[in-house]
């Protein structure tokens, strides 16, 4: 069961206006995740088209970036620069902090409650539709109302409100809606009411072409949802926030999504920016490590292997669903041309029964959900994750369930990094927390580190695989020897593996 204390608590977004078009610029530097981006000439509410994959949210201008790494006496710095279509430089020290600008402004006299000034000047995400879902004594789940009124929500009432959240008082959830994201957060009033059976419980959502940006209305939805609980069909706050920030869409395309892409050198300053991330109620990354300790390094390897990873939890779902997104992360690579013939790992986050016919259909996934029907249908995922039990029920996957030695090693170091981090941040006095690019660049290099020896080895005249090349790739030679078998067929390498005089091609 996942405690009440796993649950992160919300960002408290700095409130800042935007700049002075008259004051002389300041120096260059990428912004961090809770300061505003350079102020956009093109009409608020829009954002350009060309230069975001449509359904993902990266980012797929080409930048020229570069990244250093380098020791220091309070931890690691990886400094990421590069020019975007801006043409400033883009420059972060992974670990050390960013230089966290004072907070000015109130939001007193905005026109949506609950939205920043920051969130509210600059370039806006595309928001397809935005709704309330309500429970019903009679009907069960149902939308209750929507703008646009002609888009199609089926389903919908069912991923905003959770299977068992009558048993808790709030929660929010990230969901997909055939190619399209989604984010509701649900709440759970008791009212003195014989029709309603002494509780009232609703969820107001929206969906969005990507999920990196949706955590930014967050409290602003859990400020609507509130409302609908206290006064129901209230709904100007919800009319005028979508004819602000609805988006002008391309023509719909074959409907499918692909998010968390495979990394590339072009993109691979997206883990820092801003608007790249999912960026969510700090802590995520922090929990997700002291949550599975370990077993980490097993999700990683499945996780490479883009196996089907399903994780169950009962309500609240919220927090789960940043799991989902931190599996992810585990698989990043940035090396050109790795990962191409592979199936991307695509992050479903919350998934109920009326999902079965989509799953069936996916080679690789992410998701987690409240209904415990699902682990009996094992055809439908590779990897099941009930709290901290990781396990499959594929017997050539059993060997990568066992934790070895090169495993607690490549734990430790991380944990090492993020102790460094922590300190660094105590000492200094900075409270910004930078445990997200720490987590994602870790397992990137980890990643890169594996590919670029197993791509050097194809390439030469002997294309064989030594326990000294698994060793200098941070593995076991015994004990992930299934794993790298599993990895070489997966990624269509053609390597002989020869460990202990057994052969495998």
């Amino acid at each position: 069961m996942v405690k009440q204390s796993d649950r992160a608590p919300l960002l408290d977004w700095e409130e800042i206006p935007p700049p002075d078009p008259n004051q002389a610029a300041q120096p260059a530097l990428h912004p961090p995740e809770d300061a505003p981006a350079e102020k956009s000439s093109k009409p608020a509410g829009r954002r350009t088209q060309s230069g975001t994959a449509a359904g993902t949210g990266w980012n797929t201008s080409t930048v020229d970036t570069t990244i250093s790494c380098s020791p220091t006496k309070s931890g690691t710095a990886v400094v990421v620069s590069g020019n975007g279509n801006s043409g400033r430089p883009l420059t972060q020290i992974c670990g050390l902090g960013w230089h966290r600008p004072e907070p000015l402004g109130s939001d007193r006299n905005l026109p949506f409650p609950g939205l920043s000034v920051r969130d509210q000047w600059e370039e806006k995400d595309q928001i397809v539709s935005v709704f309330v879902v309500t429970f019903d004594t009679r009907s069960g789940n149902m939308v209750e109302w929507c703008l646009p009124h002609d888009i199609n929500l089926d389903g919908v009432e069912f991923k905003s409100i959770a299977s068992g959240s009558h048993r808790i008082n709030s929660d929010f959830i990230y969901f997909r809606k055939g190619r399209y994201f989604g984010l509701a957060c649900f709440a759970n009033m008791p009212v003195d009411s014989e029709l309603e059976r002494g509780a009232r419980m609703k969820s107001v959502g929206i969906l969005s072409p990507s999920y990196t940006l949706l955590y930014r209305y967050m409290h602003f939805l859990e400020n609507q949802v509130r409302l609908q609980l206290k006064s129901p069909g209230q709904y100007s706050p919800l009319e005028a926030f979508y004819e602000d920030k609805k988006a002008v869409l391309p023509p719909a395309g074959n409907g499918l999504v692909t998010a968390c892409p495979t990394w590339s050198v072009t993109s691979i300053n997206r883990c820092m920016h801003p608007e790249m991330k999912i960026t969510h109620p700090a802590g995520c990354m922090s929990q997700f490590i002291q949550f599975f300790g370990e077993q980490i390094m097993v999700l990683w390897k499945f996780a490479l292997l883009r196996k089907r990873i399903l994780i169950f939890s009962p309500p609240p779902v919220g927090v789960v669903c940043y799991r989902v997104y931190c599996c992810c992360c585990l698989a990043n690579v940035s090396l050109p041309g790795i990962g191409v013939s592979v199936p991307e790992l695509r992050p479903f986050f919350y998934i109920n029964i009326a999902d079965i016919t989509t799953l069936e259909k996916e080679m690789s996934y992410v998701a987690c959900t409240t209904e415990k029907i699902f682990e009996d249908k094992k055809a439908l995922y590779d990897v099941y994750i009930d709290n901290q039990n990781v396990k499959t029920h594929r017997s050539h996957l059993q060997p990568l369930l066992r934790v070895n030695a090169a495993d607690k090693e490549k734990y430790r170091k991380l944990s090492e990094q993020r102790q460094m981090l922590l300190y660094s941040q105590e000492v200094d006095g900075d409270c910004t927390t930078n445990e997200e690019d720490l987590f994602i660049l870790f397992f990137m290099e980890l990643n890169n580190r594996i590919f670029q020896t197993l791509s050097d080895i194809a390439g030469s005249n002997d294309p064989t695989l030594t326990a000294e090349h698994v060793r200098a790739m941070g593995l076991d030679p015994q004990g992930d020897r299934s794993f790298l078998v599993d990895l070489l067929e997966v990624y269509g390498l053609d390597i002989t593996l020869v460990i202990d005089n057994l052969c495998c091609h």
